[in-house]
């Protein structure tokens, strides 16, 4: 375990150091490991496809500028630029949440960042489609605080004092959001009759 995280650190490292110098084949090596997981964090917390799109590529961009930054013994590449990413697309949800537009959210199903679950039949792909827009939907109705903390927490999986970190707000709070966002979501997906339980 310690072996493979010493060569991901390397292996982060020396893509870093070959895009910095130019190397277009390493950049992309970044952009293709990590654009499906921003692409995603970025939609669930905007709905919208084009917008966790602009996004991502948002979050490439402030990344590309501070490859200078990224130093290998403050952690690995993915916690770096994940840490970025979630900055960049927190701000811009609570940019949102204070200046409200009127768009409403595409379907994400057709998406190019899209993950297509292998060998599954296509009625059973359609399922699972549905659910998980039914899921966004009922995560969509979150009040703003709730949505933030739940959706870093179950959805990025990130600790207690990781979001504490991002958000810095007390850890208390950080527990009872998360909680009463899992019950709020609870009811939301019964009234929906996306869960019978």
């Amino acid at each position: 375990m310690e072996a493979i995280k010493a060569v991901s650190e390397i292996n982060g490292a020396e893509l870093v150091r070959r895009a910095r110098a130019g190397d277009g084949t390493a950049w992309e090596d970044i952009v293709t490991a990590f654009s499906r997981r921003i692409f995603n964090l970025a939609y669930r917390f905007t709905s919208s496809p084009d917008a966790a799109e602009d996004l991502t590529q948002e979050v490439f961009i402030r990344v590309y500028r501070s490859l200078d930054q990224y130093d290998p013994k403050q952690g690995d590449l993915a916690n770096w630029l994940m840490r970025l990413a979630r900055n960049l697309i927190i701000d811009d949800y609570r940019h949102r949440a204070r200046n409200p537009q009127n768009s409403m959210a595409d379907a994400v199903d057709d998406h190019t960042y899209h993950l297509r679950a292998v060998g599954n039949s296509a009625h059973k792909e359609m399922e699972r489609k549905e659910l998980a827009n039914q899921v966004q939907q009922g995560i969509d109705k979150l009040p703003e605080d709730l949505r933030t903390c739940v959706i870093l927490r179950d959805i990025e999986e990130l600790t207690y004092q990781e979001i504490v970190d991002l958000l810095q707000i007390p850890e208390g709070t950080v527990k009872s959001r998360i909680n009463r966002g899992r019950i709020e979501l609870a009811k939301i997906l019964r009234r929906m009759r996306v869960v019978t339980i």
